[in-house]
């Protein structure tokens, strides 16, 4: 059980950090040994920050259902993201067996973080119908390992000149669909899990839950300080030692 009360504990920690708690988990379940099924595993602990989520953007929520401009958007960047997701479901599945791959999409989420140092002049607090549209784009990367959605989305607004607060908050109004369908689609797997994982994986839950909405409330102070690019060194620093030293 200590095992996934450590994967809950990093999954809470980087889901929402943009480091890719996708990533992480792949390299961390080779590590440690865990045989059950990979994605299965991921779409339990995902369920525990998606349940984290909700909670820390509760009156956000609220206030989305009653603005239809903003729900429009938001249900666009989902679409645009489901589809991508849908058409090259076998092609971001098997990426998910490959440490490589998740190596190189930490060194690209790092040189992305880190290209946004330079931007300063962000102002804008209303989204139109062009962010939307590549927010969707561009949110259809991370479901590679090692993109992280947080990191790709928010560095996406940034780059189109949304103010911090906005970026962050509408970053994750979006991903809370993507999430829940993400999991929806795989809970299927979840009927060949053992019966003796069902308590391991239930500590993984409460731990991503927990852990989610302290790695929120951070974020969100990081961003207001205009230090989020100091993420990509992390990326990168993840991206080498995967690279060399994971096979």
């Amino acid at each position: 059980m200590i095992k996934y009360i450590f994967l809950g504990i990093v999954q809470g920690l980087t889901e929402f950090l943009p480091v890719s708690s996708s990533g992480h988990l792949v390299i961390l379940q080779k590590i440690l040994g865990i045989n059950t099924d990979q994605l299965a595993v991921s779409v339990i602990l995902h369920l525990g920050t998606l349940i984290a989520l909700i909670i820390f953007f509760w009156q956000d929520i609220l206030n989305l259902l009653r603005d239809l401009r903003l729900l429009s958007l938001v249900s666009l960047v989902v679409l645009i993201t489901g589809i991508i997701g849908v058409l090259g479901k076998e092609f971001f599945e098997s990426l998910f067996n490959s440490v490589k791959a998740v190596g190189i999409a930490w060194l690209f989420t790092g040189l992305i973080l880190i290209s946004t140092k330079r931007l300063n002049r962000l102002n804008r607090d209303k989204l139109k119908l062009k962010d939307a549209v590549i927010l969707g784009l561009s949110q259809s990367l991370a479901i590679v390992p090692g993109i992280s959605r947080s990191g790709i989305t928010i560095s996406t607004l940034f780059y189109r000149r949304v103010e911090r607060g906005v970026a962050f908050t509408f970053s994750f109004l979006v991903s809370i669909p993507v999430i829940l369908g993400a999991a929806f689609l795989e809970a299927r797997k979840l009927d060949d899990i053992p019966g003796g994982q069902v308590l391991n994986l239930t500590a993984g839950f409460i731990f991503s839950l927990l852990t989610g909405l302290l790695s929120l409330l951070f974020l969100r102070m990081v961003i207001n300080k205009a230090k989020f690019h100091y993420f990509g060194y992390y990326c990168f620093f993840m991206s080498l030692i995967t690279l060399i030293f994971i096979k």
